[in-house]
């Protein structure tokens, strides 16, 4: 147990860590248990070079603003070890005075100490609400010398959690899609698709526990996305000039093996090549493949800082536009043509669970468990970074080379500011790639309705499957399904533009999906494609859009404020004149992209 690389025999809790807030030295790790360093004690203020930026994420910026905030934050896997390490981290602060033994570093009125727990499984929610619990009675004692009772919370958590699957409402305590939406409304669809785009975003609110609960619910809408896509969303790998050795990974099922093999290879730099450096083709193969297929994988074109997949290993993107072609068969329906590709691109077929449907097996390219459709999309793999929360001393991070993108602070595409709920986009065609289509407005306005349906009634509120988290959570399960299976009909052009032509277009191109697409997921033929809201236009959605122009444009709100004030003007000055305002009708009417209002006339 001194050692921080002990078995999963161990548990999924892999330390308990108290940091405190020093006047001279700053923030700092006290106590940890097991010692975070093997060699050291309890108390050594020492960490893995990997773990560098703990204290910073455990004790949050601004955090003496607030008596207590949670925290959820990512750490790299330590050497040997493949996966995420997810920290949750519970701050408090006390008076000094009320302090029963103060110990002589204690110099400020205030002591500022956060508990946080280390783990091996992404159970945020049911590790918080542990962890409130013992911070409480931990500072209530008075006294940080007593640390009995943090060893205890190591023991219960290993022993409560052990053998705890990743499955499950525990997977999703604490995120609440339907809160979500109450502030978002149909602003959540837009930052569904953000992430799908593996696009930049910056969360923005404060205290952290805000910002870390909306992010992370944001993330429980894709699929298995919370259970097994964040394995490597911590995963930062610094550009090398020098060969790597050969890795591979491999994945049995039955009689049949599959192997991902990545080969790394130094090249000079070429002449008339976009940068210099060293290229790392990589092939992929099922069973015995000869070298013919390396020419189905390549680097980008471009290893420039420019490039948001430089130096990281890139499908081919011809590999979709061979397998856009597929062969039809005698007796088998539109669906099962799709999946039947021609000979030399490299599809797969995923080995099936004993377990049935609901099963997961190892990616062969992704390398994330995955479900039969395919799911969770391997966003968050490759250098796509995912921060719950993270400190200013990690922004250096974030212009490296090799990260592709990230879902949190600085150099963003897109900011989004929880407090109001607003989404900025600076870019043109990032807005227009991400406009709502009419289907899109009917989806979100279905969820929206459906969740404010019994707002007014205590009791019913959030008590029925329709509009509560999980049935929220099933359709945009619904909504990715829909979506991934229109992708793979011949045709599809009507089918896909209930999406969004410039969202499918920006999205065939991105690392998920062409990971995806690259295996086949025999699941699929069981759904339905199309948009789950597709059909003729209606008057009904004449005023959707106008709605959703006035709320989600500048100009609209501020001719919606305009016009707002306009008409109480108007309205005090008939009855200062002792005249009433006429009931009413208000008739749209368009002006460019926005709707205008007329508000009623005086008589």
């Amino acid at each position: 147990m001194e050692s921080h690389g002990r078995d999963d025999v161990k548990g999924p809790v892999l330390h308990i860590v108290v940091v405190g807030f020093h006047h001279k030295k700053g923030c700092q790790v006290e106590f940890s248990y097991p010692p975070l360093m093997p060699d050291e004690g309890h108390d050594s203020n020492l960490l893995p070079e990997e773990w560098k930026y703990l204290p910073f994420l455990a004790l949050p910026d601004g955090a003496h603003n607030y008596q207590e905030d949670t925290v959820y934050f990512h750490l790299p896997p330590l050497s040997g070890d493949m996966k995420c390490v997810y920290g949750v981290s519970c701050y408090r602060q006390i008076e000094a005075k009320a302090l029963k033994v103060r110990q002589a570093d204690v110099t400020r009125e205030t002591v500022q100490k956060s508990v946080c727990v280390l783990s091996r499984v992404p159970l945020y929610g049911l590790l918080q609400a542990k962890l409130q619990l013992i911070t409480h009675a931990y500072f209530e004692e008075k006294d940080f010398s007593q640390i009995s009772i943090l060893k205890e919370l190591y023991d219960h958590m290993n022993g409560s959690l052990r053998g705890s699957t990743l499955e499950g409402s525990q997977v999703y305590l604490g995120l609440s899609p339907r809160d979500l939406i109450l502030h978002f409304r149909h602003k959540v669809l837009i930052l569904f698709k953000l992430i799908l785009l593996e696009k930049k975003v910056l969360f923005y609110v404060s205290p952290v526990n805000r910002l870390v609960g909306a992010l992370m619910t944001v993330l429980s809408l894709f699929p298995g996305m919370i259970e097994h896509g964040l394995v490597d969303s911590s995963h930062y790998r610094p550009k090398s000039s020098v060969s790597e050795d050969l890795s591979l990974v491999e994945s049995v099922s039955g009689a049949e093996e599959f192997r991902l093999c990545v080969r790394h290879r130094y090249c000079q730099h070429r002449p008339g090549a976009g940068g210099a450096g060293g290229e790392r083709p990589a092939s992929l193969s099922s069973g015995d493949s000869g070298e013919g297929d390396n020419h189905l994988l390549k680097p980008p074109s471009r290893t420039s800082p420019e490039s948001s997949e430089s130096d990281w290993e890139t499908l081919d993107p011809s590999v979709l536009e061979e397998g856009g072609a597929k062969e039809a068969t005698e007796t088998g329906t539109e669906l099962l043509d799709a999946f039947d590709s021609k000979p030399g691109t490299p599809i797969t077929v995923q080995p099936q669970a004993v377990s049935g449907q609901g099963g997961v097996t190892q990616g062969l390219v992704s390398g994330l468990e995955e479900d039969h459709y395919g799911l969770p999309l391997a966003i968050f793999t490759k250098g796509y970074l995912c921060l719950p929360y993270m400190a200013l001393q990690q922004h250096h991070l974030l212009s490296d080379v090799t990260i592709r993108g990230f879902v949190q602070r600085h150099l963003s595409d897109a900011i989004v500011e929880v407090e109001e709920a607003r989404i900025q986009i600076q870019d043109p065609e990032l807005r227009k790639v991400l406009s709502l289509t009419t289907a899109d407005l009917r989806f979100a306005d279905y969820l929206v309705k459906h969740v404010t349906e019994n707002r007014d009634d205590v009791f019913l509120d959030g008590t029925g499957w329709e509009g509560g988290d999980e049935w929220i959570r099933a359709q945009f399960t619904l909504y990715l399904h829909s979506l991934l299976s229109s992708t793979l009909q011949q045709d599809n052009e009507r089918l896909l533009a209930d999406y969004g032509v410039p969202f499918i277009t920006a999205w065939k191109i991105t690392h998920n999906y062409r990971v995806w697409y690259s295996n086949k997921h025999p699941a699929m033929t069981a759904i339905t494609p199309g948009h789950p809201f597709q059909g003729q236009y209606s008057v009904a959605d004449v005023k959707l859009r106008l709605s959703h122009s006035v709320q989600n444009s500048e100009r609209g709100k501020k001719i919606g404020n305009a016009m707002i004030t306009t008409s109480r003007s108007m309205v005090q000055t008939g009855k200062a004149v002792g005249k009433k305002p006429r009931k009413s009708s208000i008739m749209p009417c368009w002006c460019g992209f926005h709707s205008i209002s007329i508000q009623p006339m005086l008589t």
